[in-house]
């Protein structure tokens, strides 16, 4: 396995761990970090051994942003050039199911990876935010664009242009986050949740993110047709027809993720 300098990855069963650590800095996302993150998950994407990935901080932090000493004292050009974030394009097109677990600070582009992710389960501890409007700049790993298709363009416009923190129940009811764990039962109920998706037929659940996903990028009619395309595609899989005899027979599905 890679050794990271700035993550642990940890293998449960079918469910990889990714746990964010940069203590000194409040796991905040620095190049190094971005590009370790992004080799795990994409390592992690071609693995069949693996059904569903989590990716986790600290008790006090998810990840409280991008990391500021870093680009301070860039250019545009110089930020353009190096196409800086460009690497959390490859994050966010992981095929697999990614659950997001968030405790203490979630803000900048930790709030933003959260977002990129499948899943949210939150501690009552966790914060949310977008701080950048503060800093002279605005979200830039895709953050305005996620918001606001979560809690429509108003409430977005007031968390960007404010930099307002929000805490896990309000969060919870904008629908930002899946769910909020008293901080005693966060790990118990991630790794539940995380086994219940990762032993469910690998080609179907590529297939439900995909359908997913793709909501967001077209009409109603095109998702249609997407879901169509990728529901027909799963009757030449072996799971589709071990799912189907196990529920003629009353019996649990033994998949073998083919």
């Amino acid at each position: 396995m890679t050794e990271y300098e700035t993550i642990r990855v940890e293998r449960r069963g079918r469910v990889a761990w990714i746990t964010l650590d940069r203590p000194e800095a409040l796991n905040a996302l620095n190049a190094q970090l971005m590009h370790e993150l992004v080799d795990a998950a994409t390592s992690l994407d071609a693995d069949d051994a693996i059904g569903a990935i989590v990716v986790t901080g600290s008790e006090k932090a998810f990840a409280a942003g991008a990391d500021i000493k870093e680009m301070a004292s860039k250019t545009t050009a110089e930020m353009r050039d190096a196409n800086h974030f460009g690497p959390w394009l490859e994050f966010a097109r992981v095929k697999k199911p990614v659950i997001a677990v968030v405790s203490g600070y979630a803000l900048g582009g930790g709030f933003e990876l959260a977002l990129m992710c499948d899943v949210i389960l939150a501690s009552d501890s966790a914060t949310f935010g977008f701080p950048e409007i503060g800093l002279g700049v605005i979200p830039g790993i895709g953050g305005t664009q996620r918001i606001l298709r979560i809690v429509g363009y108003p409430k977005a416009a007031e968390l960007v242009l404010t930099g307002r923190r929000i805490d896990a129940a309000e969060a919870e009811r904008q629908g930002i986050v899946s769910r909020v764990v008293p901080a005693a039962e966060l790990l118990t109920q991630t790794e539940e949740l995380a086994a219940a998706i990762a032993n469910k037929s690998l080609p179907a659940l590529v297939a439900a993110k995909a359908a997913l996903d793709g909501a967001l990028e077209t009409g109603l009619e095109a998702g249609l047709a997407l879901e169509a395309e990728q529901f027909t595609a799963l009757f030449d899989t072996a799971d589709q027809k071990e799912g189907m005899a196990a529920f003629r027979e009353k019996r649990e599905p033994d998949f073998t993720h083919r």
